[in-house]
């Protein structure tokens, strides 16, 4: 995905004079061929996470479309005031690119761990959430909205789905339809979810627009039964989305179980695929957790 990014904002520059890059030491290969084409348009700050926010967020305010980039943690949660105030309370547009959540740097431990990176973000009025799945999906999301003038969070992974969909922004996909529950499934993690689901009367909605939630698509899903299961899969905290699926189903009750990291301190090393292993997040452990909620259905 960190590949794709540099292809996309690269063609992009090309087309577009208002897209400028703030880069955080990080990720600076990727980005050589546009520094040469375009040196006036990107600036590298060092490890100055704060300042590379505070200067895209000036950026914008001369009439630029800011790209800032980093790791997870260093580029959402070091300068969270920056991009509440800089960005959120003046209204600003302007992108944030990350790689590395929620733990693909889990070797470095805590300190380069961020799954509370959408859960915060979505605290913040007017801030938008996109979790893509595969590379073309991020290029087709980026793409379609890095000029929407709204801030934007575009979270990359080293884990991806094996083909993209057909995804638009804000939008939810529709996976496959079934009866005896919903599962809202997000980015990197729709693969294992499928396998999870196999044998299930489920149907599968893929979010890959976090923020704003497409509320809409999942009532027409979900319909006007009372009691209508909801199950979510997500690669940050689990939970972040129950809000948004409350919300879009009220006043009808709904029964919710939400997958994804707990939300506990993770103080174990190891690579992503070994934390998954350790959390229960492979297809079997999704697939085990599904089945106990199923099973646990009042009946009507």
């Amino acid at each position: 995905m960190r590949a794709q990014m540099g292809r996309t904002i690269e063609e992009l520059m090309d087309a577009d004079p208002r897209l400028a890059v703030v880069l955080a030491d990080i990720s600076n290969g990727y980005f050589e061929g546009v520094a040469a084409a375009h040196p006036d348009r990107v600036v590298k700050v060092g490890i100055m996470e704060q300042t590379a926010v505070s200067l895209a967020a000036g950026l914008a305010l001369e009439g630029f479309i800011p790209v800032c980039h980093s790791i997870a943690p260093f580029i959402v949660e070091r300068p969270f005031e920056q991009i509440k105030v800089d960005f959120c309370y003046q209204r600003l547009g302007g992108n944030f690119i990350s790689i590395g959540a929620s733990y693909d740097y889990g070797t470095d431990g805590m300190t380069h761990q961020a799954p509370g990176d959408v859960p915060i973000l979505c605290t913040l009025p007017g801030m938008e959430v996109v979790v893509s799945g595969t590379p073309g999906e991020f290029d087709a999301l980026f793409r379609e909205s890095y000029a929407d003038g709204a801030p934007t969070y575009f979270r990359l992974h080293s884990q991806q789905n094996a083909a993209d969909r057909p995804v638009h922004f804000g939008r939810l996909h529709v996976e496959r339809e079934g009866s005896r529950a919903t599962i809202v499934v997000v980015g990197p993690m729709l693969d294992r979810t499928l396998e999870a689901a196999e044998g299930l009367d489920v149907g599968i909605l893929y979010c890959t627009t976090v923020a704003p939630f497409d509320g809409e698509t999942l009532r027409a899903v979900v319909g006007d039964a009372p009691g209508h299961a909801v199950i979510l899969v997500e690669p940050y905290y689990e939970g972040t989305l129950v809000p948004e699926v409350v919300r879009a189903l009220r006043p009808a009750p709904v029964r919710i179980e939400a997958i994804g990291v707990p939300r506990r301190v993770l103080s174990r090393y190891g690579g992503p695929d070994e934390h998954d292993a350790d959390l229960g997040l492979t297809a079997d452990g999704i697939h085990r957790r599904m089945e106990a909620f199923l099973a646990a259905a009042p009946s009507m």
